[in-house]
């Protein structure tokens, strides 16, 4: 069994909250009367020490409302986590900063969602220049801040004029997200941003990471595989080379806590089913160790998902991205992601090689991609020409090779099946289909396959016997490895 070292949570510490955003996933108003107590929170701060975690961001609602957020602050930093806190601004003062300092506050991430006037039409008259005095105070007391944009159609364009306005108040860091339709969002669906839109953003934080007057994160909801999203991460990690996204935190890496003690992979995700325990009945440390706690996350593979990402090269690793970004725009976390930048590309590759005037010049495009190792630009080439040509033998099978290396097989299984339909006796056909049903876990059926494929092979194709050796060692039986390896140096003499 698999374990997991939780690293970083969110905690929901109250649903109160002094503003009424339009964009608000939680749909915040008044402390609800389950709240955990003092007593109840500060047990969960040494719980959550004891999970030798790094850092926990206190959240709400409006988090400086509940008034005992230094003690719980000051609790975690006792047990080595760093306490970071994001706030809409508004009751930052001389004195909370001040505060915030001697609790060991690591973060104050302050919401800022616009220029003046559209910023207040989305949360409230005044809270912009309530935001410009939060950050000159914390750059005036040494507190590293950070600011959060969620990016709709209302601030999509105003994204430089953020950046300036942050610059010029000396923010550390900024995080981009983007809106979904859960809480308050749900009303202004018409405000979402078009998945085309992530190619603007991302285009817009490789420029602002490479004038590095500003540190910038799109946040998980927000990318995925594309080359300007890993060199974005690569700057802002400082890495020499491209950075590519691990995949969501949730259940994993991290996970979430509502202001109740319930506990669940994401705060983001409001769906009372993913709910794993409550801290009042079970300690968090049996909840997080518990071997069916987040088995939606911890359990998911890529054939779990549909559409683009089954075929997708990051499947095994991207997972669909953010889970919550699918419950709430699919219903369904076993979804595509609308908002993967990977998909957004794909698909304008599907447009320009549709267009394409040369056709007869995209099978050896293809070939030549595979060879270099662009799958996944080979395989949208290959299955836009098998439209055309649904029986080519010499398409399907580089369809089926494309797909077993990218780790589509079932993909790679249909294609090796249709070749054998038309041309029984085609070894290379047989091969395919014998590894990619192999690696499906069905190992005897895939052993008969390659043992067709070397009765069909022709004396220079040795590539079955290699394959065949390969599987036998992979499931332990080394002397029949042997043996084929040692029949293929006979027959090389």
């Amino acid at each position: 069994m698999a374990t997991y070292t939780p690293i970083t949570a969110v905690w929901e510490i109250t649903m109160a909250c002094n503003m009424r955003c339009m964009h608000c996933g939680s749909a915040c108003s008044h402390a609800l009367p389950d709240e955990l107590s003092t007593e109840e929170a500060l047990a969960l701060c040494d719980e959550i020490g004891k999970l030798n975690m790094k850092w926990v961001t206190l959240s709400g609602g409006e988090p400086l409302t509940r008034k005992d957020w230094p003690l719980l602050a000051k609790r975690l930093n006792q047990n080595n986590v760093i306490p970071n806190i994001i706030t809409n601004g508004w009751l930052l003062n001389e004195e909370t900063v001040k505060t915030m300092r001697e609790c060991g506050i690591g973060t104050v991430a302050i919401s800022l969602d616009g220029t003046r006037e559209t910023h207040d039409s989305i949360r409230c008259k005044g809270s912009f220049d309530i935001d410009m005095a939060g950050f000159r105070l914390l750059k005036k007391h040494g507190q590293y801040s950070g600011a959060i944009t969620s990016i709709n159609k209302t601030n999509l364009a105003e994204l430089d004029q953020i950046k300036d306005i942050l610059i010029d108040t000396r923010v550390d860091s900024w995080q981009l997200q983007i809106c979904i339709p859960m809480g308050n969002m749900i009303n202004h669906k018409d405000k979402l941003i078009d998945p085309e839109d992530v190619d603007t953003i991302l285009d817009f934080c490789l420029k602002t990471a490479k004038e590095k007057k500003i540190t910038v994160y799109p946040a998980d909801c927000l990318g995925y595989y594309t080359e300007k999203e890993e060199l974005i991460r690569a700057i802002t990690l400082g890495s020499t080379s491209y950075a590519s996204w691990s995949g969501c935190n949730a259940g994993r890496r991290g996970f979430g806590i509502l202001h109740n003690g319930d506990i669940l992979g994401c705060t983001s995700i409001r769906d009372r089913s993913y709910i794993e325990g409550n801290i009042k009945e079970r300690s968090l440390v049996e909840i997080w160790n518990d071997e069916n706690a987040f088995k939606w996350m911890r359990d998911m593979t890529r054939s779990n998902l549909d559409g683009i990402c089954l075929g997708c090269i990051y499947g095994d690793t991207c997972l669909g991205g953010c889970p919550n970004t699918r419950l709430t725009m699919n219903g369904t976390m076993k979804s595509e992601n609308p908002y993967c930048a990977f998909k957004v590309a794909t698909n304008q590759l599907k447009k320009r090689i549709m267009d394409y005037e040369k056709q007869e010049e995209l099978f050896p495009k293809a070939l030549i991609l595979a060879q270099e190792g662009y799958l996944q630009e080979a395989s949208v080439i290959l299955e836009h020409l098998l439209m055309e040509n649904p029986n080519d033998e010499k398409i399907l099978a580089l369809i089926g090779y494309v797909n077993f290396f990218i780790g589509n097989y079932p993909r790679s299984k249909e294609v090796n099946e249709r070749i054998l339909a038309i041309s029984p006796d085609n070894s290379y056909a047989n091969k395919g289909l014998g590894l990619v049903l192999h690696k499906m876990g069905h190992t005897k059926d895939g052993i008969r396959y390659i043992e067709k494929a070397i009765e069909y092979a022709p004396d220079d194709f040795l590539d079955p016997y290699y394959d065949l050796a390969s599987i036998y060692q992979e499931i332990g039986n080394f002397d029949k490895a042997r043996e084929i390896l040692s029949g293929i140096e006979q027959k090389q003499n």
